[in-house]
């Protein structure tokens, strides 16, 4: 209840959505990775990145990923991405 209020205020709404969303990504990323048995350093390899990207992605310290880094996680954790605007 007391979310549903906040949202009505636009300065809040704004704050919580530009925050929403990388959140549930990194969550979505590392319960993935884990479902899989993957490690950061696994999935990392996976993407010839470093395993501190993926630990920074899935602690919040990586907020701007690019489309082209989330189809390349997507390939990775072999998921597709899907993007759409409601």
């Amino acid at each position: 209840d007391r979310l549903k209020e906040d949202l009505k205020n636009p300065q809040f709404k704004q704050a919580f959505e530009a925050e929403d969303l990388p959140a549930r990504l990194a969550v979505k990323i590392a319960e993935l990775r884990q479902k899989q048995g993957l490690s950061q350093a696994d999935l990392a390899r996976r993407l010839g990145a470093k395993q501190q990207l993926i630990a920074r992605i899935e602690s919040l310290d990586h907020t701007n990923m690019t489309l082209a880094t989330l189809q390349k996680i997507a390939q990775a954790l072999h998921k597709r991405l899907v993007v759409e605007l409601r």
